[in-house]
């Protein structure tokens, strides 16, 4: 393994090749004053990305980090005729490197491992190019320029987005779950996105949005609605307005890459079912979307808190710009995301090369880019499509690895009845690989069993398909005629091994932070709690070392379940909230209902 990772030391020649002579004469006076500039640079970089380990690519500086070993990020002076030994090492290099991406990489041509913006001339940089689609082709991978950029005169480097759809997989999936206050634009500016129509200015882009009457009534969203925005090998947009008779599943088959949009409720009547659906789903990104008139209102900043506790990663949208000039929300959303509490860095994107820079620093979770659109007229949307086309899932290579060899685990988070088919339950396999026909076991149910059933059919994004990874959420559809207990959200779908029984439990310890409370919390305290898709009330039963816990203050807590047992294990997120008040921890232990009492 060592020797293997050797092989991508920044320390060793970058390509084989000796840089050029011009290269290293022209910028030998320069390169005391570019290496002062990167000192000064990248020392509020590095804070800002220490803790990540995640690097940050922006050309403006002039200079860039040294090229990581981990990551998929490759950085290479040139690529011209590589020996035949050579070409297939660099191959090697690109494969191992698109794994770390989970099917892309990013190559910064005419970049030097030590950061250093050499450039290369026109002639050079085509063969580079060149070489490295030819690289690309051996792998069954595509390649598309992000930007290019002139340095030192005629000098120019590339930033290269190199994609391949892992053999398992259709595409590459990326869950955004779409934010913000009752009448801000979220669910008309996902009909904009998915439709490739503009709004006339009285709501008609939502109206393909809503599932029910009550919606389209009102306008409000009350449920959760899932949206598929395609894109195919050269980033170019594939959605319901790619040709006339587009349905969900071509969008599905003809994407290199799909995005796929959770539309949220922004009244605060819903509220359980928006955090619900952030705690079950477990989105790669948030976004958070304002009116240029409504402001950062008292919903969308329970909505950003809620994302904030979940430690995950978000995006602002700021519609309406046609009616009223967003420089006041834009600054107070500034105000509040550098303030003592939030520390986060706003970006205000405002052309294409600013957006391939936001796409590279939203790994860091300290960068929150900004994006001032208008669903009426249009302005600002391309740069939106262009950061999602560059976005992709957040998550390493070895954790999905993990998660993948583990025993199944899929939260069921919602329950549909279809002719001919039968029950079919929709949510998100957590751990495990789910095939069709697996024996599964289902529950718990009210005594805390769990029963037996057979997955039939497996659909992802409104496509058949016959398997589901870890991390993937998926519909499925259980063998006809076997007999199924009552479904409910909140359940999940366990191997059946035959050997260790689950249990589901109404009592578990966690660790709890107390983010805010009017007061204190006492024994007694009811609350509503989200474990994944789990949404139930439960009584604190005991706090472990004191009577009470208020703001800030954290502690050891006792809870029980209210209605019915649910199945928690030690290491699951917890969040819950009533009224203002909200916490969130971690499961520590669980006690599971004994098999006297199932049996009873």
């Amino acid at each position: 393994m060592d020797s293997f990772l050797s092989l991508f030391d920044p320390s060793q020649p970058d390509d084989g090749f000796d840089e050029e002579s011009d290269i290293r004469n022209s910028n030998s006076n320069s390169s005391d004053s570019i290496t002062q500039s990167s000192n000064q640079n990248s020392s509020s970089e590095s804070e800002l990305d220490g803790q990540n380990n995640k690097i940050i690519i922006d050309f403006d500086q002039g200079v860039l980090p040294p090229e990581p070993q981990l990551g998929n990020i490759e950085y290479k002076l040139k690529l011209i005729s590589p020996s035949k030994q050579r070409f297939e090492h660099l191959v090697t290099q690109m494969k191992w490197r698109l794994r770390e991406g989970h099917g892309e990489a990013i190559y910064e041509i005419g970049v030097s491992d030590s950061g250093h913006l050499h450039g290369l001339n026109e002639k050079d940089m085509n063969a580079s190019l060149c070489t490295l689609k030819q690289m690309a082709h051996k792998l069954g991978a595509s390649t598309s320029v992000l930007r290019r950029k002139y340095v030192a005169g005629r000098r120019s480097v590339a930033e290269v987005l190199v994609r391949k759809i892992p053999d398992d997989q259709h595409n590459i999936e990326v869950r955004v779950a779409v934010l913000g206050g009752a009448d801000a634009g979220k669910s008309t500016l996902l009909g904009v996105l998915t439709q490739g129509e503009y709004d006339n200015g009285r709501g008609r882009a939502r109206l393909n949005m809503f599932r029910h009457m009550h919606e389209i009534q009102s306008g409000r969203t009350s449920c959760i609605s899932h949206e598929t925005l395609g894109f195919d090998s050269q980033g170019n947009i594939i959605n319901y307005k790619y040709n006339e008779m587009m349905t969900a599943e071509e969008i599905s088959d003809r994407s290199t890459k799909l995005v796929t949009f959770m539309d949220l409720a922004g009244h605060r009547r819903y509220m359980r079912t928006t955090v619900q659906a952030l705690s079950g789903y477990s989105p790669h990104y948030a976004m958070l979307v304002l009116s240029a008139g409504g402001g950062f209102n008292g919903t969308s900043q329970e909505h950003l808190s809620i994302v904030r506790a979940l430690e995950m990663p978000f995006f602002v949208v700021v519609t309406k710009t046609d009616i009223t000039p967003p420089d006041q929300t834009v600054q107070e959303l500034k105000n509040l995301l550098t303030s003592i509490g939030c520390r986060k860095v706003p970006f205000v994107v405002t052309n294409t090369d600013e957006v391939i820079s936001a796409g590279s620093n939203q790994f860091s979770e300290n960068i929150v880019p900004i994006f001032c659109v208008s669903n009426v007229t249009g302005s600002g949307l391309k740069l939106v499509t262009r950061f999602l086309y560059v976005l992709s899932p957040g998550i390493s290579n070895l954790e999905k690895e993990r998660l993948e060899q583990e025993p199944c685990e899929f939260h069921i988070d919602e329950i549909f009845r279809v002719s001919e088919v039968g029950p079919v339950v929709g949510g998100l396999l957590v751990k495990g690989v789910l095939t069709e026909n697996m024996c599964m076991k289902i529950g718990p149910l009210p005594c805390g069993r769990f029963h037996s059933v057979t997955v039939h059919t497996i659909h992802r994004n409104k496509a058949p398909c016959r398997v589901v990874r870890a991390g993937q959420s998926a519909s499925l559809s259980f063998t006809p005629n076997q007999i199924l207990p009552t479904l409910r959200s909140g359940m999940v779908l366990l191997n059946d091994t035959g050997t260790d029984e689950p249990y589901g439990t109404l009592f578990f310890q966690a660790k709890v932070s107390v983010l805010f409370h009017a007061t204190a919390i006492y024994v007694g305290f009811q609350t509503t709690v989200h474990i994944g898709s789990i949404r139930q009330t439960a009584i604190i039963r005991g706090i472990m070392g004191g009577e009470k816990i208020g703001t800030n203050d954290s502690a050891s807590v006792m809870f029980q379940f209210v209605g019915h047992p649910e199945y928690v294990r030690a290491g699951m997120r917890v969040l819950f909230r009533e009224g203002s008040s909200k916490g969130i921890g971690v499961v520590t232990q669980v006690f599971p209902l004994n098999r006297i009492i199932g049996q009873n």
